[in-house]
This record gives structure tokens, C-alpha cells and sequence, in this order.
């Protein structure tokens, strides 16, 4: 794994030691910012259940100001220490321990908006939908937010969550990336 573009290109990521995390690959990462992207001009970007920091530090390398990660895992928060440590990118970046659905409630008491949001839970994890539609609840998405979900490609989700629209679906393998926009996207 590494940074793919911007200014961390050819950087290195660590992996999280052992079996429980599933990094996204190289090749789904750069199909997500041609997306995406592939550049940025600032914004927040937040990832929930971020395990290396891989999504979150590319966001950065290609221009966004700030980053929140979480992840449950004491395995993974040490990584994405590491990954932004090697990176450069510390002083850009909060790292949380927290379950998804607690790290959400606990932003949106401080009133953080969002401009990217990843979500790459744990395939057998269904949380997916019930995110969104917490984030969109909770007004955590800028009128232009982006949200990419990593998911099983058994899954399906094709119709609007909230006030976000449904934009694109690429599959990779048992990998499908599923992007939705807020509908207030100009």
C-alpha cells in the first residue's frame, strides 16, 4: 500500500498487524479518487472505521485541509498514527478510538461539517445505510458532501438515503464502491 498522488506521492502505508482489518487495495483506492477527484481544493474529510488512514490520507495528499478518523481498534488507531506520522500530515489529522455510530454523536455535539466521508465498515457489519442516514440526520454534510462506501458487492443501495442521491457504483471483485452527493450539489 501507498499514497498514490499528490503531494505524499510514492509513500508508503503500513498495514494493521493481523488478519481483522481489510485495506483498501491500490488499485480500488485509485479508482475511487478518479471518481471522486481527483483533486482538492481544502475541506474535511472524515473516515469512519479508517483502519490504516489509507482513504483519508490520500484525501489529504490530493489537497484536503482536515481529516477525522476512527476506528474501534487499538491496532488500527496505532497504524494510522504511524501512516500520518510517515506522511506528514499529523498536525492535519484527529484520531479517534470510537465505534462508528458514538463517533458520529460525539462531532455532532461539536458541530463539525463534512465535506468527503468515507465508510468502509466491516463487510458483515450492515451499518452502512443506517450511517448515511445518521450523518444526513445529524447535518454533518456540507451542500456538496460526498460520501463513498466500501462495501460487500452483494449489497445493494441504489436509491436516495435521506438528502443525499444516489451517484455511481463500481464493483471490484466481492468489492463494490457505492458513491452518494448531497442533493444540494450544484
Amino acid at each position: 500500500m501507498r499514497v498514490i498522488s499528490g503531494s505524499a506521492k510514492g509513500r508508503p502505508l503500513k498495514a494493521v498487524p493481523g488478519m481483522g482489518t481489510r485495506p483498501t487495495t491500490d488499485k480500488v483506492k485509485e479508482a475511487i479518487f478518479s471518481m471522486i477527484g481527483p483533486y482538492f481544493e481544502g475541506g474535511h474529510v472524515l473516515d469512519l472505521f479508517a483502519g490504516t488512514g489509507g482513504l483519508s490520507i490520500e484525501a489529504l495528499s490530493r489537497g484536503m485541509e482536515r481529516a477525522v478518523l476512527t476506528d474501534i481498534d487499538k491496532k488500527s488507531i496505532d497504524t494510522i498514527r504511524q501512516n500520518l506520522q510517515a506522511t506528514g500530515f499529523t498536525d492535519q489529522a484527529e484520531i479517534y478510538r470510537n465505534d462508528a455510530q458514538r463517533a458520529v454523536k460525539a462531532l455532532t455535539k461539536r458541530g463539525v461539517k463534512f465535506d468527503l466521508v468515507f465508510l468502509d465498515p466491516p463487510y458483515r457489519l450492515k451499518l452502512v445505510r443506517e450511517l448515511v442516514e445518521q450523518l444526513d440526520e445529524a447535518d454533518m454534510l456540507n451542500s456538496y458532501a460526498t460520501i463513498v462506501m466500501e462495501h460487500d458487492a452483494e449489497d445493494a443501495y441504489e436509491e436516495p438515503i435521506g438528502r443525499l442521491e444516489w451517484v455511481r457504483r463500481a464493483e471490484y471483485g466481492d468489492t463494490a464502491i457505492t458513491i452518494y452527493k448531497n442533493k444540494a450539489q450544484e
